[in-house]
C-alpha cells in the first residue's frame, strides 16, 4: 500500500477529482489548509495599510491505494493541478507498511 498527499491550489480540486473518478479512484479524505512554498508569499496594501501575505490557501489531498493504482493516481493529480505557473502544488509518494479496516479488522500489510 503507499499513501499519496498533494498540497495544490484549492481551485484545482474539481479537475483533480474528475481526473481521479475517470480512473476508477474514488477514496480520499481533502482538508482546506494554509501553507508557504518556495514562492514567499507576496505583498498588499489594504486601507492605507501594507500587509504582508505569506501563507496562502491551499488544499491538502490524502490517498490510500494499492501499487498498481499508485501511478494512475499520480497522473490524474498532476493534470488536474497542472496551470504552469508557480505554487501549482508538490505530490508525496509514501510507504504503508500496514493498513486496517476498522468495520471488518481486515489487515493489507
Amino acid at each position: 500500500m503507499k499513501l499519496i498527499i498533494a498540497y495544490t491550489r484549492p481551485e484545482c480540486l474539481t479537475p483533480i477529482k474528475q481526473a481521479l473518478y475517470a480512473k476508477g479512484i474514488y477514496t480520499m479524505s481533502v482538508t482546506n489548509i494554509l501553507g508557504s512554498g518556495r514562492g514567499a508569499g507576496f505583498t498588499e496594501t489594504y486601507r492605507g495599510v501594507v500587509m504582508e501575505v505569506n501563507l496562502l490557501k491551499k488544499v491538502r489531498l490524502e490517498i490510500g491505494l494499492t501499487e498498481e493504482k499508485v501511478e494512475d493516481a499520480v497522473a490524474a493529480i498532476k493534470t488536474g493541478a497542472h496551470t504552469g505557473k508557480e505554487g501549482d502544488g508538490v505530490i508525496f509518494v509514501q510507504d504503508l507498511p500496514r493498513t486496517i479496516r476498522i468495520r471488518t479488522g481486515e489487515e493489507a500489510l
